[in-house]
């Protein structure tokens, strides 16, 4: 279930909401739309309430970057399917993207000069995309023994 604040941004700033079914789809820019996409990972708004802050900065930063970024919201069915394939670590988390490629992740809520000045960066046509991560790797070493999971 997403807040009241979130659903809006579907019903008022018409922002798609996407899942592991048209997910790709929506990140092949169509004509005359831009290649950068911000994704909205909300999490669950009960344990997330910053989600709702994320939610009331989300329309300003697309106007800030007006023709450069489209946005879209991840249904919260797909998010958890979704987290490791944008490297989104904590909720709520919006994901740049050129085409299919994350290219930055800011979690949680930031203060509006971070996400001008990060997502500037991340704009550029030669930022670097981010490799997915391959989850976390701990290792245990006892004498003699070594488990790696």
């Amino acid at each position: 279930m997403q807040s009241a604040l979130v659903r809006a941004l579907s019903e008022q700033a018409r922002l798609p909401v996407v899942d592991e079914t048209n997910i790709d789809a929506f990140l092949i820019p169509a004509s005359g739309e831009p290649a950068n996409a911000v994704l909205f990972f909300t999490g669950d708004p009960k344990q997330r309430p910053e989600a709702d802050d994320v939610a009331v900065v989300l329309p300003q930063i697309l106007q800030a970057f007006s023709g450069r970024l489209r946005g879209a919201v991840i249904g919260r069915g797909a998010e958890e399917k979704l987290k490791s394939r944008f490297n989104v670590v904590v909720m709520p988390s919006l994901v740049v993207t050129r085409r299919e490629h994350p290219v930055g992740v800011l979690g949680k809520i930031c203060d509006w000069s971070e996400y001008i000045e990060k997502i500037s960066v991340w704009l550029s046509p030669d930022a670097p995309v981010m490799v997915a991560s391959g989850g976390p790797k701990a290792g245990i070493v006892r004498p003699a023994k070594e488990i790696k999971r």
